[in-house]
């Protein structure tokens, strides 16, 4: 009976929220299988804002952020193309291409995106700089257990990866909302200062679970001492 108790008290140990802040997830391989799960309660979205920054080499199609429900495999997704300027907003499965932005390779990048239901706009912010609004999908939430995944993109709920679409570099500051940041507020996330931090995922509060090799790393600063 005490190994048992002792046992639950470890799992709940390890599903405790974290303080990520100086962290970044590093994922140092091309694979179908390495991957990083970000747990929420929360089971349906009118409105979305996801942020992160990334640090990759890819000049393949690489996804940055998965977000999959039990009735979408695409829900709610962030995907890096090949072509140098385009990146591709997905929600409800439905998709459009964000093109024009200057995205370079070996370099920190803020990379943010809204989306509502209501109006079924989605925008793009790469550090900081917006894109032009486009109509994604309407009148439908997003509703269901989500699996959301870094490092990996659904074909399927929680599977069917493709590792040719994998993320290898390193990503760090994942925040969600339920609602569309104003530009005020993802302007502060890019800067760093102090924005509001997400109430579905907060990186300084946040759960997860690791699978394959990803590490977990203190974020390089500016200054060498």
């Amino acid at each position: 009976m005490k190994f048992l108790l002792l046992l639950v008290m470890l799992t709940a140990c390890a599903a405790a929220p974290q303080d990520l802040s100086g962290k970044m997830f590093t994922f140092p391989q091309q694979t179908n299988s390495a991957h990083v799960r970000l747990e929420t309660s929360r089971e349906e979205f009118s409105a979305v804002t996801v942020c992160l920054r990334s640090f990759t080499d890819l000049s393949r199609n690489h996804v940055w952020f998965s977000l999959a429900t039990p009735s979408a495999a695409n829900d709610f997704l962030i995907f890096k193309k090949t072509a140098a300027d385009v990146i591709e907003l997905i929600a409800r499965n439905s998709n459009v291409e964000v093109v024009g932005q200057e995205y370079k390779l070996n370099t920190w990048h803020s990379v943010c995106a809204t989306w509502s239901s209501q109006s079924g706009l989605g925008q793009l912010w790469l550090d900081g700089k917006p894109s032009a609004k486009k109509f994604i999908s309407s009148g439908s939430n997003i509703k269901g257990k989500p699996i959301i995944i870094l490092g990996q993109e659904q074909d399927s709920y929680g599977g069917r990866f493709d590792k040719q679409q994998c993320f290898t570099g390193m990503i760090s500051d994942v925040h969600m909302w339920d609602y569309a940041l104003s530009p005020c507020e993802i302007q502060r996330y890019v800067d760093d200062l102090n924005f509001t931090p997400g109430n579905v995922l907060n990186w300084r509060a946040l759960q997860f679970q690791i699978t394959g090799r990803v590490l977990l790393e203190n974020k390089p600063v500016n200054e060498c001492h």
